[in-house]
């Protein structure tokens, strides 16, 4: 059996073990399908609340997360008193404010109304005022016309009620487990009356490759064949390359940079939110085919446990597409809880 599998499979036994009395506990707001909540369970965290507005992925956290209070609704109508917890005494406030207008995979439109949900977070994140706060985000934002934004999130942190020191980190998720070239920006934030300062994990261990994350993999689950417009293109696309790499190799002009394939020695292209089997996705690297609901998975850290029940490949490429990988936030929740909430206990 490969590493990287027997590495999936203890997060899955880890998530779905018993939790401690006195176990931290962690509310995830825009939890997607579960990314960062499969990070902490695995961790030992008590996972009090899940927040998500998409049906499809507050389905997917019921059927996964059956111990979790699922929020299924805007965030801006969730009540403080939820919890039931008195302001100071949840251990971690986790969120993944949406990252579409942030996005180098997108427009990048700094006035894309998604760009200040950021705002809901810090109101509940001053409501509960939690020991501990991460908050994860896409690279794109401390990219060109996005960093004031990027600055205008941080300031908003730092001076959020009752006060908190607050660190922001690119982490690239390759050193912590997952065989996909991603990147993504965390902060974490620490409560000031702890009198300690916000720690983030360091590497964990070399980037994995395609190779490694496929290695064992029995069924893999839904697929799709290229269809439409690039019906023609997507075979003559090279491993590692991009429909751009095979036109211009023609003659061609440069076009469907996202129509990639995966190139079995190297970590797989970032997978997004969206795939499109007429004009975009991830390539095996042999077959003539899109990556499979199984292989996204693997790439992005889900364990083969993961019941995505009969979701269509495209709604499963959403949810991974959108998610925390699993073990880097396994990392940082670890990380959290030896550093800094075990020493206040």
């Amino acid at each position: 059996m490969g590493a990287y599998k027997d590495r999936l499979d203890a997060l899955w036994e880890a998530h779905v073990a018993p939790r401690a009395d006195d176990a931290p506990t962690v509310v995830s707001t825009f939890a997607g399908g579960g990314g960062s909540s499969l990070g902490y369970g695995a961790a030992g965290y008590r996972e009090l609340l899940a927040v998500e507005w998409d049906k499809h992925a507050a389905a997917c956290l019921r059927r996964n997360f059956p111990h979790v209070q699922v929020h299924h609704g805007d965030i801006t109508d969730v009540d403080p008193d939820i919890i039931g917890l008195a302001p100071g005494e949840l251990d971690v406030f986790d969120g993944s404010p949406p990252c579409q207008g942030f996005s180098t995979a997108g427009k990048r439109q700094i006035d894309d109304p998604r760009n200040q949900l950021f705002r809901e977070y810090v109101r509940l994140l001053e409501a509960w005022q939690p020991k501990v706060f991460v908050m994860e985000n896409v690279s794109g934002m401390v990219k060109g016309k996005m960093r004031p934004l990027f600055a205008e999130i941080l300031t908003a942190l730092k001076q959020a009620k009752p006060g908190y020191r607050v660190v922001a980190r690119l982490m690239d998720c390759g050193y912590f487990g997952v065989a996909t070239m991603r990147k993504r920006m965390i902060f974490v934030g620490v409560r000031e009356d702890l009198g300690l300062d916000p720690v983030h994990p360091g590497p964990l261990m070399r980037p994995p490759v395609l190779r490694d994350a496929f290695e064992d993999l029995g069924d893999v689950g839904v697929t799709l064949e290229p269809r439409g417009k690039v019906t023609s293109l997507a075979p003559l696309v090279p491993a590692g390359g991009d429909g751009a790499d095979a036109l211009q190799a023609r003659g061609g002009r440069g076009a469907y940079f996202n129509l990639q394939r995966a190139h079995w020695d190297r970590p797989c292209w970032t997978i997004t939110k969206s795939m499109n089997p007429a004009r975009h996705g991830i390539m095996h690297p042999d077959l003539p085919r899109f990556l499979s609901s199984r292989e996204i998975c693997r790439v992005q850290g889900f364990p083969d446990a993961y019941d995505w029940a009969d979701s269509k490949l495209m709604d499963i490429w959403a949810r991974v597409g959108n998610s925390v990988p699993p073990p880097l936030m396994h990392a940082v929740a670890s990380t959290i809880r030896d550093r800094i909430l075990t020493p206040n206990r």
